[in-house]
Parts: structure tokens; sequence; C-alpha cells
């Protein structure tokens, strides 16, 4: 992407971390895989064009604060910084040290941030800015293409960076907010629940929930068995209703068999499927779920290398729709879409550009189409899985700007035996955007089937003769388990109820001091790079909704997964015996997808200026101060262990609890209580060691269990030979339990 920007700035002398040239008259500085650098111009612009890795600044861990905190315990909790610290992450001081010093060159009188459009890209650039102790002028580039003719509009319009100020005091919020939730909880329970670390987060915790309920309402569902009764007939079939009773359903089956048949009602409706939306990043990934099987992060990581080869615009948006500035330049496009695509061969492409138009469903982002690089590109040469994405984004652009799909859909009831059947068909009338999905599914080895069904022509009161009857049976069916498809549905669409009121908040207008600061710009950009941020940040301040962001989803699925919450059976996510204990032992207030509700909607009006970073943070710091005291005085069972996936080896010597499994030893559920119980034995023990054996789940066991365990393969450093013994545990009680060795009826100490 620095390449990118670098080419049309002309800067092409690589330098170690940055490149660097004279050209057009414009500066640039971009992060995230993107850029940092100078000048506002005079004549021929000197360039020096970087990039940060990824964030190279964080928030600095609870012991830089004090070293106490590398230690966990309620006493010190809430832990709430009062000067919040920043840390320049190891694997990327290379590259801070890099931007350091072109941010201090004497050269460098300006700089642009040209990082991602968004919350995110603002606060990454604004970190490493402030932490370099900078302060030359900046000016903002807001793209969502690596396109040559996107990135020089966008330095066509470059703003002031001040007009995006709110917009990194709610990107500050939300990361600090979400360091408080993430610290404060998975310490509060982890210290609750002795010896098992429980990850709380704001968007994990919720979605965990989601998962759990499924698997409660699955757990909880009773099946029951029903009947229908299938009549076939001349040219349709018609079903009963269910029927509890399989005698009555027999009955009914009985009844029809050879009886001529009643038409009480046919119903015919015109039809129209209007086009369906461009992607955003969400309904993309949902649909590769479907098509291709993709997790939500591998449809992310293939679009964002579609991205960076400018095949693709800006991945993480939340929009289906594109700016009406845009709309002109559709028509050229598609057609070089089209033209790209094998499938498309032969087919027409009407541009209705006003159906993907609308500047005021766009937020941070338009929505994802493919770009006109496609036309000289080599697709056969791509990944598979980056060929399969940039095929549904271009069939998708192709879709979106077509005709509606028509047709006429029948039902018809019908009297047999007593019994009341439907039957149901339909004639498609224009095939509309259809006929271009179609072809494209056509080359999937999956495709979905789509066969419309034409019944013949019927009247009401029309006889008709008599048929086959077939007696059918079925059971009722559970909730079926999430996929990344439907989870991810299930995490936008989270507490809708708490999210309605988003929906009515109105864009507040400019305040005074961003009016005047946007008085010196052009009027009428609607051409820019972004033009809606003309206005300043109330414009482009949209209200997020559900669970974390489309750019956030799929790697909040991934750490559940990793963190062995939850597992993945096929394209199903289950939660783990580990995930439903942490669940049971959240309080609602951290379960509930209203939290993010609140935040959000409260994040929003920080960043339209309708709220001060302050008064954010006080209610972040109250709710969790509260939260903390709640369970001052709660005694928790700790039996939470082995709910949470711990396996249970035996019963402790000292004071009777479980004995559980834990990476480097099997010890007593009661370790860390008051007075503390200590039991352990440790894997690394070096009796074992120094015969070159693991102590085992299984020795660990017969120990516990009987206090000795048959050994076989123990090793004899003197003599250099292995043999087999009986090794014999002695406990007296100390931090350290020791061992002995006894041969037959001999023992011989350790």
């Amino acid at each position: 992407m620095a390449r990118a920007i670098a080419q049309v700035l002309g800067a092409s002398e690589k330098r170690d971390g940055y490149l660097e040239g004279r050209g057009s008259p414009v500066a640039t500085s971009k992060c995230q895989g993107h850029l940092e650098a100078p000048t506002e111009p005079t004549g021929e612009t000197g360039w020096l064009v970087s990039w940060c890795i990824g964030h190279l600044v964080e928030l600095a861990p609870t012991d830089a604060y004090d070293p106490k905190y590398s230690k966990w315990n309620y006493a010190d909790l809430p832990i709430v910084p009062s000067e919040w610290q920043y840390r320049v992450l190891p694997d990327t001081k290379k590259q801070f040290d890099i931007l350091d010093g072109l941010m201090k060159d004497s050269r460098v009188e300006s700089i642009v941030c040209a990082t991602d459009a968004g919350r995110e890209g603002e606060l990454i650039f604004r970190l490493v800015y402030h932490l370099c102790g900078c302060t030359k002028p900046v000016k903002r580039l807001w793209i969502s293409s690596m396109e040559e003719t996107a990135i020089r509009k966008g330095f066509d319009h470059l703003l002031d960076s001040a007009n995006y100020d709110n917009l990194y005091a709610a990107a500050l919020c939300r990361a600090k907010a979400d360091w408080l939730v993430g610290i404060n909880g998975t310490r509060l329970f982890s210290t609750l629940y002795k010896g098992s670390t429980l990850n709380v987060g704001r968007v994990q915790t919720p979605t965990l929930t989601l998962l759990m309920e499924r698997e409660a309402a699955i757990t909880s569902f009773k099946k029951e068995k029903f009947y229908t009764v299938e009549l076939k007939l001349d040219g349709l079939t018609a079903v009963s209703g269910r029927i509890k009773s399989k005698t009555e359903a027999e009955k009914l089956r009985r009844a029809c068999l050879g009886t001529s048949v009643t038409v009480t009602g046919v119903e015919q409706t015109e039809r129209t499927e209007r086009p369906p939306k461009l992607y955003d990043l969400t309904t993309l990934q949902r649909e590769a779920n479907r098509l291709f099987g993709y997790t939500a992060q591998e449809t992310l990581d293939y679009l964002q290398s579609l991205y960076e080869k400018r095949l693709t615009t800006y991945p993480r948006t939340d929009s289906r729709y594109l700016t009406e500035d845009m709309a002109d330049g559709l028509p050229a496009l598609c057609q070089t879409v089209a033209g790209a695509l094998p499938c498309m061969e032969g087919l027409t492409f009407p541009v209705n550009a006003v159906q993907v138009s609308d500047s005021s469903k766009v937020t941070d982002h338009h929505a994802v189409i493919s770009t006109a690089e496609i036309a000289g590109a080599d697709l056969a040469a791509l990944p598979t899985g980056e060929r399969n994405i940039l095929y549904m984004i271009a069939v998708r652009l192709l879709c979106a700007v077509g005709e509606p799909h028509t047709y006429a859909e029948t039902a018809v009831t019908l009297e047999c035996g007593g019994g009341s059947f439907t039957s149901g068909g339909r004639t498609e009338t224009a095939m509309g955007w259809k006929e271009t999905e179609r072809a494209y599914l056509a080359t999937l080895k999956k495709a979905p089937k789509e066969v419309p069904f034409t019944l013949p022509e019927l009247a009401e009161g029309q006889t008709l003769a008599g048929g086959d009857a077939l007696l059918k049976s079925g059971t009722t069916t559970p909730p079926p388990r999430f996929t990344e498809d439907t989870l991810l549905a299930a995490m936008e669409h989270a507490s809708a109820e708490d999210f309605a009121k988003l929906e009515d908040v109105k864009m507040g207008s400019p305040t005074q001091a961003q009016q005047s600061g946007l008085r010196g710009e052009k009027e009428g950009q609607r051409n820019g790079a972004d033009a809606r941020h003309q206005t300043g940040a109330a414009e482009w301040s949209l209200p997020r909704r559900g669970l974390g962001t489309p750019a956030t989803r799929a790697a909040t699925i991934e750490k559940l997964v990793r963190s062995g919450y939850v597992e993945r059976n096929g394209r199903q996510l289950i939660p783990t015996e580990k995930g439903l204990a942490l669940c049971w032992t959240m309080p609602d207030q951290l379960k509930s997808a209203k939290l993010t509700a609140e935040w959000e909607e409260r994040l929003g009006a920080v960043e339209r200026g309708e709220l001060a970073p302050e008064d954010f943070m006080a209610g972040i710091v109250d709710m969790l101060t509260n939260l903390v005291k709640s369970y001052a005085n709660v005694a928790v069972a700790s039996s939470a262990l082995s709910r949470s996936g711990r396996t249970v080896v035996g019963k402790c010597p000292r004071c009777g609890k479980n004995v559980v499994e834990g990476k480097k030893s099997f010890f007593c559920e009661g370790y860390y209580d008051t007075p503390p119980c200590g039991f352990a034995l440790w894997k690394n023990n070096r009796f074992f060691t120094s015969k070159r054996k693991e102590l085992t789940r299984k020795i660990a066991a017969a120990l516990l269990n009987n206090g000795r365990a048959a050994v076989s393969g123990l090793f004899s450093e003197r003599k250099g030979v292995f043999y087999d013994a009986t090794v014999v545990m002695v406990d007296n009680g100390g931090k350290y339990v020791h061992f002995e060795l006894e041969f037959n009826d001999r023992r011989k100490g350790s």
C-alpha cells in the first residue's frame, strides 16, 4: 500500500523503512500497512513515504504502572491508570524508530495521515505521532480504494487533521475502555474462580453467550413426531398439514386413495425480487461461509490481500452503498468487470446506479466493490480463495445494478377424503439480475438448486382425478447450531431492542469550531476522496450496531476458538464445557449485548462532539468499580475449575478437594485458597526428569488414588540402564511432594 501511494507521488527511491522521491505537490504519511511523510508544496515536492506494521504503539500492560500488578489479586481491583502509558511493541520498534526519525527530519514541514479511513486507523496514526513528540501540521487522506485515480482524488481534497479530533477521541476511549474491562473483568473472575484464567471481553463474552443460549435451547428441546399425507396427482404434488396421530394420518391416507380431488382455492400473486445490495464485510463473510465454507477470518484475509493488490476497495466496511459521486463511473466499471469474468460472456448488463448510490447510508467507507484493475489482472494466477472472493464481489456488483427479477407465485388449496391439502408453484416472468447470479452459481461445484415449478392451469371448484396417497413421517427439529454465517448475523443484530434507539440518532450539525475550520475548504467537493467529510465529523459519525464491528467480528470468533471456549465441528460452532462454565460465571451485565449498545451510543456522541471523552471514561470506571464491589464478600465454589475444562485426576490427600491437571502441574482446587492448600505434583519434578520419565496423568492418578504407582522404563544414571519399580508418594505437607522407590518388598529412598 505504501508503494501504491509512493508511485502516485513519485517517491521511487528505496530507503531503509521508507521510500523517497520528488514528484507531485503533496506530502503523505500512512500507517497500518500504510504511511508517513512530509511537506506543503512549493513547486516540485519532496516525499518521504513510510508505514506502520499494524499497531506500532499500544496501551502499556498493568505492570508498567506498578510491579505488583504482575500478580493477580482481588484487593488490587479495579486497576484504573491515573495517567495512561503507552509502549512500542518490541517486534516493530525498528519501524517506529524510523518513523520517529522521519517526523523529526528537518526537511519535513508537514505530514499527511493516510491510515485506514476509520476509527482504528485514526488511532494508529495519532498514537505514533504523539509518542514521537511530533508537533508538525497534519493533513488527512481519506480514501477507500488504492487505485491511482482514487489516491489522486484523495490528495486533491485533503482536510486538516483537526476535523478528525473527535474520531480519534472516540477511538482512544474505545481502546481504554476495552483495556479496563478486559483487565479488570478477567482478573476479577479469575481470582474468584481460582486456578483458571477466565478471559472477559466486552464483545467476546456476549458472543459466547449467544452460543451458550443456543446450546441450551438445543439441549432442552424435545422432539415431537408428526405425520403428513402426500397426494401424487397428475402434474402436481399436494401435502396435508401435520398430524400428531399416526392412526389419524393413516385413516386420511386411506380415504384419499383413488378419491377425486376438489380445488377449493387458487391464489396467484405477482412477486418482484429486487436486486441484492452490495457487500459489506459481514455480508461477504456470511456468504463466503455458505458457498465455500471459509471462516470469517479467512474471508477477511483474502479480501485484505485483494485490496493490497488494488483489485477491490477497502475491506473493513459496514456500508452496503456507494457515495453518490461514484454513480457516473459505474457503467464503465461494470463493463470492465463483466469483461473480466468468463461466466458473464454473452450477457447484457443494464446499470441502474441509483440503486446502489446513497451517501447518507455510507459511514466510514462505502461498500466493497471490485476495481477497474481487474481488467489487467491475471485472475487465473490468484490463489483459489482470493479468486473466489473476487468473483463473488464482482458478480454482486453486476447483480446490484441489474433489473428486478419478477415471477408469478401460485398457491393452491385442495380437498380430498375430508382433509385439506396445499400445493404451490411459480412461473418466472423476467429473469432480471437472477440471470447474472445463476450464470455465476453454475460455475460452482455445489451450486444452490433453484428449479421453478410451474403448476398446471387450475380453477376454483375444478375436480381432479384421484391419485396415489403416501404416508410421510417426520420429527420436529431443534434450532440449528451456529455456523460462522449465522453467528455473524446474530452478532450484527444482537440485542436489536437495545440498538433500536440508535437508529433514531440524527446527524448533528457541525460545531462552530468545525465550521470555522472548514470555511477555507473548497465548496462542492462531491468528487473528492470522501466528500461526506467536508462538513466535519458529525456527518460521518453514524452509529455502529451489533457486537463488535465488521473489522473485529472475525477476530472475536477466532479468539473464542483459540481460548478453548468454542470448537469447530465442520461448519458448526459449538461452545465447549469451558465456554459454558465461563458464561455461567459472568453476571448479566457483562453477558448482555446491552453493554455494547450503550457504549456505541456514547462513542457515537464522542465522535459527534456531543459527549466529552472524560465523561465517557468516567462511566466505564464507575461501572467497573461497582462490579468489583459487588463481589467483595462472594464465596465461589472452586468446582468451577473442573467445569472450565480442567481434567480431574483424583482427590487431594491434604484437603480432599479435586486435583486437576494444569499446564505445569496436577494441583489441588484449593491451591490458592486462604489459607492455601498448596498441594501440587509438578510435571518437571526432578525425581522423574532425572530418571528420564514423564509424570503423566495416569501416574498422577495412581499416586493420588493408591499412594503408589507401578512405573516401567525408569533410567539409572549411575548404571546407565532402564528398570521397573513402584514409585511411592511421600507427602509431608511442605511446598514439594517427595517420592521413593520400592523394589519388590525392599524400599529404596530417592
